[in-house]
């Protein structure tokens, strides 16, 4: 009986150790992403300004006809937060890559695919968060009603997301051709055109379909957070085994 005793608090204490170095190195993987982003703020805040000059040349250039420019705003507010996350692609793996940390997390008790959902956690708080205290001051200068703005949120909050994940997926897919990196942008570009689509639809709606568009692009969302982890991790582990 005594030997169970033993075997059991044995393996208590092996899985509790298994479980305390799991979360040693989750929160050194969070705390060395948050310091690098944080070195990243030029980058960042020149992404947000790119985002808010884009918006204004484009209303000037539409010239002084204030009902032409409200009906393609929300398109053009959209269209420059995908090049936004276009933009920021390669700040996802491969500075992680080319000094070798990939290979000390690959070669640690945390999966790729723990360490790629902490990448895009902590990307989209950063790289896409700003966004949502831009938006609504750059509407009141474009006198965007509260309606559209409420919906324009609730789109980006759903869309960001999604957003993010693509750019980890073509970043991922970047380590295996480095010479070669138009493609990463061109299948961010490509994949986002449904979010788009129905991430302006939504705003641009009649009441009694907004919420079925907005069920599409939840089934997108909930589509990119089940593939993506394992799509980039796999990319990743076949980057890290020709370099």
């Amino acid at each position: 009986m005594s030997i169970f005793v033993k075997l059991a608090s044995f393996f208590k204490i092996n899985l509790f150790n298994k479980i305390v170095n799991f979360l040693i190195i989750i929160g050194a993987i969070i705390k060395r992403e948050f310091i690098i982003t944080y070195r990243n703020f030029f980058n960042i805040l020149t992404i947000v300004i790119f985002f808010i000059l884009g918006i204004f040349i484009f209303v000037f250039a539409t010239g002084p006809d204030i009902k032409e420019y409200k009906e393609i705003i929300i398109g053009i507010i959209w269209t420059l937060l995908l090049f936004s996350s276009a933009i920021s692609i390669d700040k996802f793996y491969q500075d992680d890559f080319n000094d070798g940390s990939i290979i000390v997390f690959y070669i640690s008790s945390i999966s790729l695919e723990f360490y790629v959902i902490i990448k895009i956690i902590i990307s989209w708080f950063f790289w896409q968060l700003p966004f949502f205290i831009v938006i609504p001051i750059i509407s009141l200068f474009l006198d965007i009603n509260i309606i559209k703005l409420k919906l324009l949120l609730l789109s980006f909050l759903i869309g960001s997301p999604i957003l993010t994940m693509l750019s980890s997926i073509s970043s991922s897919m970047n380590l295996l051709n480095d010479k070669n990196t138009v493609i990463g942008n061109l299948i961010v570009i490509i994949l986002s055109i449904p979010v788009i689509i129905f991430g302006v639809g939504i705003i641009n709606a009649s009441p009694e379909i907004i919420n079925p568009q907005l069920n599409i692009l939840l089934g997108i969302l909930l589509l990119f957070i089940a593939i993506t982890p394992w799509i980039s991790a796999s990319c990743i582990k076949i980057g890290l085994r020709n370099s």
